[in-house]
């Protein structure tokens, strides 16, 4: 890892996902979370004043140690119980079955092998538990499609492997049935990179 992605981009993911209308999608898309959950892409974890108590175990995954000592003072701060594993989403050294939930907020576009990632989402997660996401994408509007395609490899350099082409409901549906979806823009966040997909995919019992 470069001095860009240890020492800069973590500062800028930090500015970048804090504040609103963020934060009130984090608590959308926390407030039935319960019981052992995994959270993949921790980030600077902004998500951690968003869980509600029914959370009786975290465990939080990064490979940044950039974002991860940003991250570090509100993991200190919280009540919840909390694991910290410098773990990539495609290999995740946990036993099958092992979590209730799994949570992803913009991470799925920056993961490398993201159908390796979803596969081992689908594996530690319990018969019946549940993978809450929430991602941007590849819009609906085939004339803006184009400029997302385009502008995927400049966002890549920047955004630390970020896509904004991927075509996350389709993705997550290989391997999990989606239970629930909407896709919409963002407010306040440019088209291109403003495509949101929220949902819950469930593993079968």
């Amino acid at each position: 890892m470069g001095w860009y992605g240890r020492w800069v981009f973590p500062r800028l993911l930090e500015w970048s996902m804090a504040g609103e209308p963020l934060s009130t999608y984090r608590r959308e898309v926390l407030a039935d979370v319960t019981g052992q959950v995994l959270e993949i892409g921790f980030g600077t974890g902004l998500n951690l004043a968003h869980y509600p108590e029914t959370v009786s175990s975290l465990t939080v995954i990064d490979p940044n140690p950039g974002v991860a000592a940003i991250a570090q003072p509100r993991i200190d701060a919280s009540p919840l119980p909390i694991t910290s594993k410098p773990l990539r989403g495609e290999s995740l050294a946990f036993a099958d079955e092992t979590f209730d939930w799994v949570v992803s907020t913009w991470t799925l576009c920056s993961i490398a092998n993201l159908d390796q990632a979803l596969q081992e989402i689908r594996r530690v997660l319990k018969p019946g538990g549940k993978f809450t996401f929430i991602e941007h994408g590849l819009s609906d509007d085939p004339k803006l499609q184009p400029w997302q395609h385009r502008l995927t490899p400049l966002q890549k350099r920047i955004a630390d492997g970020c896509h904004l082409n991927r075509a996350i409901a389709p993705l997550v549906e290989t391997y999990l049935p989606i239970a629930s979806l909407k896709t919409y823009y963002a407010k306040g966040l440019p088209k291109v990179g403003g495509y949101f997909y929220q949902g819950v995919a469930v593993k079968p019992g």
